[in-house]
């Protein structure tokens, strides 16, 4: 999403809203099993028919197609389960948390942009050398070192960002709102990671879930029934005001 901002009293802060979760737990890694504690996250979604076998296999039985799965490393082991949820409960106001992301490319630049160098004088007689690199070091090595600034390919490189401040949490539209820029265009992929422990909703069970759909459905049902006895009065009030005007005439 593009930058916006946020009043706190009568201070103007820049923010980045970001869309973060819910992110399903496909797998998890313990130090036991994997020499390491880590969970496999999944986010997004996309056809079923664009992902491979051995992934379309893995997900079905947890009746997800994700667009994007990242792993993240944890200190120590989770009591948790595959297909329980990761929500944006887990942040809350002033913490500080780090950003990573693709930064956006800008193709082939000089020094001037990729660098920030000065360039040459803007005098009498020095033709075309404004923006140039100058001397890239002395003729005796006869050779350009390694780790040389000069001009190529610039951004589309990992970018973190560590000690960004979260401003502000929506719970109800998984939305983060951050402090300052965070690397990457508009709709890129970012991973958030903080320091604290992980509010992980459990997965509803298939009888929870069918428990919710029919609440739901009865609920509906309520409302149209409502709908209509309200509608049925109205036309009762209506063949009683017509009716009425007859007589009159």
């Amino acid at each position: 999403m593009p930058m916006t901002q946020i009043w706190d009293n009568d201070q103007v802060i820049a923010v980045t809203p970001v869309l973060a979760g819910p992110c399903v737990i496909t797998q998890i890694k313990t130090k036991q099993t994997d020499n390491y504690s880590a969970l496999q996250l999944a986010y997004g979604n996309r056809k079923a028919k664009n992902l491979k076998k051995p992934q379309r296999a893995k997900y079905e039985k947890l009746g997800l197609a994700p667009m994007h799965v990242r792993e993240f490393r944890l200190e120590n082991d989770m009591d948790v389960k595959a297909g329980d949820l990761i929500t944006v409960e887990s942040f809350t106001a002033g913490d500080l948390v780090q950003v990573s992301g693709t930064s956006k490319g800008r193709g082939f630049q000089g020094v001037v942009k990729r660098h920030g160098f000065q360039g040459g004088r803007k005098s009498h007689g020095n033709k075309d050398q404004l923006r140039m690199p100058g001397s890239i070091g002395a003729k005796g090595p006869a050779h350009v070192f390694k780790g040389m600034r000069m001009a190529g390919r610039m951004g589309n490189e990992r970018v973190s960002i560590q000690n960004l401040k979260v401003v502000s949490v929506d719970l109800e539209n998984n939305i983060i709102y951050i402090q300052g820029a965070v690397p990457g265009s508009i709709d890129a992929l970012l991973e958030i990671k903080g320091r604290g422990e992980l509010v992980i909703k459990a997965a509803k069970s298939e009888k929870e879930a069918v428990a919710t759909e029919q609440s739901v459905a009865e609920d509906i049902k309520e409302e149209n029934k409502e709908v209509e006895e309200i509608k049925t009065e109205e036309k009762a009030e209506e063949k009683k005001e017509n009716t009425e005007d007859l007589k009159q005439d």
